[in-house]
């Protein structure tokens, strides 16, 4: 099977899954596909709306770059040109909607489109973010109904978090240690072998989907309610009326403070994966308890800042009715151009 896997597929190309295809671009036959065709043009003539492409590595992996041989990377919207490719990493968003419950709509879209396309022997990888369980109990079925093949006879799956990092130029792909995973023991190898060979940072192998699954969970998790500690201590030093800055400072002169510093929590992750977290807990009759208070303060924090900035023009003796606000850093955070958050 290793000496196969030649021709991979990259479902998605959006902050994970362009770099994944570039890198991958560099070594195997790759499609980067995607459904708007818009993004498609863009990227065949070698532009990204999203500047987290290295332009240099794409026109390398397309084989435009001079002393090139070769396409390793070509483009496509159309589900058919996905027929001959043997391995297929999936990179489709994975948000929530307006009541905090995971949608997974382009998640099983993407899996109904790949069962249309899936052969004997072939892996289908996903690297969204999910709950644990979500690729065997949710998108293995699917991939069953449009396939007619079996699972782990037939073919098989594996999942490997994303880890990038939008904006950073020193984290990259390359550089982040990769988490694999198989739902056989041996296709564990063949995936580890395959994010082996473009990760320098190495791979870590972990011993089930669901492992992979829930580690990427509670990454951001943790973060969530780490920021979310500190923004409840800043409501509560706002009402004692000193800095919360100052405090953190001296707090940090301890070696094993963490100095997180309190602000809004917002982006494609942070403020969106623990709800996959609670939404499986809950499924499973538990109801979270710090995961979602957590959330609970650092959603509220846009309102606390709303509220300290009319006071703030009040005392000044602004007229709060008419006022202009200026925001400077309308995205999610520096050096991207996305202002969907």
């Amino acid at each position: 099977m290793n000496s196969e896997i030649k021709k991979i597929a990259i479902i998605g190309l959006g902050y994970v899954g362009l770099p994944l295809a570039i890198e991958f671009g560099k070594k195997y036959s790759v499609l980067g596909f995607d459904i708007n065709q818009l993004r498609i043009d863009e990227l065949s003539n070698g532009k990204d709306r999203t500047n987290e492409a290295d332009l240099e590595g794409l026109k390398l992996a397309m084989g435009l770059a001079a002393n090139c041989e070769g396409k390793g990377l070509t483009f496509s919207s159309n589900s058919s040109d996905l027929i001959p490719y043997n391995v297929y990493i999936v990179t489709v968003p994975t948000p929530i909607d307006q009541f905090k419950a995971p949608d997974l709509t382009p998640l099983l879209k993407a899996s109904e489109m790949l069962g249309k396309v899936l052969k004997n022997g072939d892996i289908v990888i996903y690297e969204s973010t999910v709950y644990p369980g979500c690729t065997e109990e949710d998108c293995v079925p699917i991939l069953e109904k449009n396939s007619g093949l079996k699972f782990n006879i037939d073919f098989f799956c594996g999942y490997s978090p994303e880890r990038i990092n939008p904006g950073d130029k020193v984290n990259t792909l390359t550089k982040i240690k990769k988490v694999t995973s198989g739902s056989t023991p041996e296709i564990a190898d063949v995936v580890d072998a395959l994010y082996s060979s473009i990760i320098t940072a190495g791979t870590h192998k972990a011993p089930s989907l669901k492992v992979a699954e829930a580690s990427k969970a509670i990454e951001n998790a943790q973060r969530d309610v780490n920021i979310s500690f500190v923004n409840e201590l800043a409501l509560i030093f706002d009402r004692i009326g000193i800095d919360t800055t100052d405090v953190i400072e001296a707090a940090g002169t301890k070696w094993n403070f963490l100095k997180y510093k309190p602000g809004l929590v917002g982006g494609h992750c942070i403020g969106v994966d623990p709800y996959y977290l609670a939404h499986k807990a809950e499924s499973l009759g538990y109801h979270p308890q710090v995961i979602l208070s957590g959330r609970r303060v650092n959603d509220n924090m846009g309102m606390f800042v709303a509220n300290k900035v009319v006071k703030l023009m009040i005392n000044k003796g602004q007229t709060i009715k008419g006022a202009n606000v200026l925001i400077l850093g309308v995205t999610f955070k520096e050096n991207c151009p996305d202002v969907k958050y």
